[in-house]
């Protein structure tokens, strides 16, 4: 059983590494910082969710799963609020003194 969950995990690992592939393409790709900020957040928010289901696969205990999923997690959350923090100061004009 485990020979065929190391061989599904493949194609998940290998998506990931689409995913970040493709949001560093488009980081130097875009035209403006607000759509590379949106390419990179979303396509390396599924990258790792892809990794952690392809590492998950192979992984010998529940609390290493556990552990890659609180990662996850972590990292959704703090990416989507440093880009909404971000993409507000680039959009913003300075305040004229």
């Amino acid at each position: 059983m485990t020979e065929w969950l190391a061989v599904l995990s493949w194609p998940l690992l290998a998506g990931g590494l689409l995913f970040f592939a493709a949001g560093s393409i488009g980081l130097l790709r875009f035209p403006d910082a607000v759509s590379r900020l949106h390419a990179l957040t979303k396509a390396d928010t599924l990258g790792l969710g892809l990794v952690v289901a392809g590492l998950a696969l192979r992984a010998d205990d529940l609390l290493e799963v556990g552990q890659m999923l609180l990662i996850w997690l972590l990292v959704l959350a703090s990416g989507a609020t440093a880009c909404q923090l971000l993409a507000r100061q680039i959009e913003e004009p300075p305040a004229d003194d």
